[in-house]
């Protein structure tokens, strides 16, 4: 990364050509997990997802659990000294039984605090590595797959990964921990209790089953309503992003009202989906307090009973009084892992959804060479090292599509999904189970096209036989489609922060994008808005070819580079260009006669064939080419 700039810095186009960008070290520090990682994720099914996501934490888990016994026993243990203490001390009139009774009993107190403190510190920075290691794993998983990310999950649903199921993982490995402490002393608490009275023991080892028994019925409307809400919560994450990024488009065509409304109508399913959710929560709530009361009664009335016949002192009804109350709490932490489970469970659903998707490349080894020669057998067309070349189609659709055949790119899904909207019951099962089948064909279309020969090569050898990131690493395609991230000048002309100042600001310049700099306050610190959208079209299509120079690959395919820009513009990227990609290969799709004159060959396609090359003068006496050139000049003049 390079330095900060203020208003007094010098602007790209006049700047000390020798100067260099300074590396910044005001990165916070990583955060990290507790252990390595266990392998790739298990996606086998949810529950294993879930486990394997708690086995990757490390330590945590059982550090935590040992953290929450830590806290629970001394709490466990407080009735017992308690009664110990009435019965010996007070009960017995010896004040210095009675004194040292108390201080163990503050001592355990005291004991607890600390194990509550340790307990509760371990379990909020567990959250943040989870929440923080989940959309590591996102953002790793979305990059390995690449263009086939939106082929296998849509975008909201691989952002509500992201950000509300990492949450969730959270939450749920927490009350993992939680659940087995409480179980651990639980088990103490009847312990303690058979000591004294096997008879109520009993009765809590039996009752304590029974009554969690009881509240499952009411677990399966609960995963049903979750799995509603967060499917359709995700949707309407989708809807979201869909609108904000076309929202210029939908102002165009008059279309704002009608989103609105689609945007309103999900919004307000998922108001009822939550409101549902909401009640079967408090339903399972109002279960855990109900059979929790009960147990507590039940207990407090066999104890009376049970000191009434001189079984039980006074010091142990209190003691039997203080289980009792303490019991509530395992039991509560035992509905709420229950549902915690439940909602982990649903997110792990839509998890491993896009963890199991796998990238249809299989691993080779072969490299691509430093100067390629590229030949595409569907079109004929020959790219040469260090060549200038321009593709002139009459048929944009077949100029992209070669382009996306040279960066190795997999064809646009032209299958549709099935719609969810509007759906219940068994149709709305039958529709999910329908998407799920489109998917997976959708998968076994994309292994079965990748382990094809791909139609284009490399020096000869076919693209199939090369690794994809050497591949990648030579062959650089941007399109008219790609998009700016929020962020600074900086982040969007050099997102890997591995390239000087120098390098930026000749790419900058080459893109006659010298004016983005100029209006942005903080030149390239100067902020830009998620997609451009504080940018004009033009502007917007400037950055992105400045930031596909800065890469200054070996091979570099430019689609429709100039399209949203002015005749002057266009002109002086069309000079700059050539000569920045001097001794590079350039593959252009273009119309444009200032960037067909400049070429080094221009390549005239016909119905996706290569039917004639030459210079752009050369190629003027084509009577198709003299169409395609005259109709590129009308749409330019509009």
């Amino acid at each position: 990364m390079f330095r900060p700039v203020d208003a007094s810095t010098p602007r790209p186009h006049d700047r000390d050509p020798g100067l260099r960008w300074e590396r910044r070290h005001d990165f916070p520090p990583l955060v990290g997990g507790f252990g390595a990682e266990p392998g790739a994720p298990d996606v086998r099914s949810p529950s294993r997802f879930l486990f394997w996501l708690m086995r990757s934490m490390g330590w945590v888990v059982p550090a935590m659990t040992l953290a929450a016994l830590s806290w629970l026993v001394p709490g466990s243990l407080t009735p017992w000294l308690l009664g110990r203490a009435i019965d010996a001390g007070i009960l017995g009139r010896d004040p210095m039984a009675t004194l040292g009774w108390v201080a163990l009993l503050l001592g355990v107190i005291a004991f607890g605090v600390v194990g509550g403190i340790l307990f509760h510190t371990i379990a909020v920075r567990m959250w943040v590595i989870s929440i923080h290691g989940t959309q590591r794993r996102v953002g790793r998983k979305a990059a390995d797959l690449g263009h086939i990310l939106g082929r296998r999950v849509p975008t909201g649903e691989a952002l509500s990964i992201s950000n509300s199921d990492s949450d969730q993982f959270g939450a749920t490995i927490d009350s993992f921990g939680h659940v087995i402490a409480s179980a651990l002393s639980f088990l103490f608490v009847c312990v303690l209790m058979f000591s004294t009275s096997p008879t109520l023991g009993l009765v809590v080892l039996v009752a304590t089953p029974l009554l969690l028994a009881a509240s499952l019925p009411v677990m399966r409307p609960l995963t049903a309503a979750q799995t509603a809400e967060r499917t359709e919560s995700s949707n309407l994450t989708s809807l979201a992003t869909d609108i904000v990024a076309g929202l210029r488009i939908l102002r165009g065509i008059g279309g704002e009202q009608t989103f609105a409304r689609n945007y309103e109508r999900q919004s307000q399913k998922v108001r009822g989906l939550g409101i549902t959710l909401g009640t079967w929560q408090g339903v399972v709530e109002a279960i855990s307090v109900l059979l929790s009361g009960i147990l507590l009664v039940v207990l407090v009335y066999l104890g009376a009973q049970h000191m009434l016949a001189g079984e039980l002192t006074v010091g142990e009804l209190i003691s039997f009084f203080g289980y009792a109350v303490f019991l509530v709490t395992p039991m509560r932490t035992f509905f709420d892992f229950a549902q915690r489970w439940v909602q982990g469970l649903v997110a792990a659903r839509k998890t491993i959804a896009l963890f199991g998707a796998d990238v249809p490349w299989a691993p080779r080894d072969r490299q691509v060479g430093e100067r390629p020669v590229l030949r595409d057998e569907s079109s004929g067309v020959e790219v040469h090292p260090g060549e200038f070349l321009a593709v002139v189609s009459a048929d944009p659709e077949a100029s992209a599509a070669l382009a996306d055949r040279l960066g190795r790119y997999l064809p646009s899904v032209t299958g549709e999904e099935p719609e969810l909207e509007d759906l219940k019951g068994r149709k709305l099962r039958l529709a999910r189970k329908e998407r799920a089948k489109a998917r997976a064909r959708q998968a076994l279309a994309d292994a079965e096209r990748a382990a094809q020969l791909w139609g284009v090569t490399a020096d000869g050898v076919d693209y199939a036989e090369y690794d994809l990131a050497s591949l990648r690493e030579r062959v650089v395609v941007s399109d008219t489609g790609a998009s700016l991230f929020a962020g600074t000048l900086q982040d969007a002309v050099d997102p890997w922060g591995t390239h000087t100042r120098e390098e930026a600001e000749r790419a900058l310049r080459t893109a006659s994008a010298e004016d983005v700099y100029d209006g942005l306050p903080g030149g390239w610190q100067g902020r830009i808005d998620e997609k451009g959208r504080g940018l004009s079209g033009g502007q917007r299509q400037r950055i992105v070819l400045a930031r596909a120079l800065v890469r200054d690959p070996e091979v570099l395919v430019l689609v429709e580079p100039t399209s949203a820009v002015d005749a002057h513009t266009e002109s002086r990227i069309a000079e700059r260009l050539v000569e920045h990609r001097r001794g590079r290969t350039t593959v252009v799709t273009t119309a444009s006669p200032l960037l067909l004159h400049r070429a080094d060959v221009v390549a005239l396609l016909v119905d996706g064939r290569e039917v004639a090359r030459g210079t752009h003068v050369e190629l003027q006496a084509h009577p198709d080419y003299r169409r395609v050139i005259a109709r590129g000049m009308e749409d330019d003049d509009e």
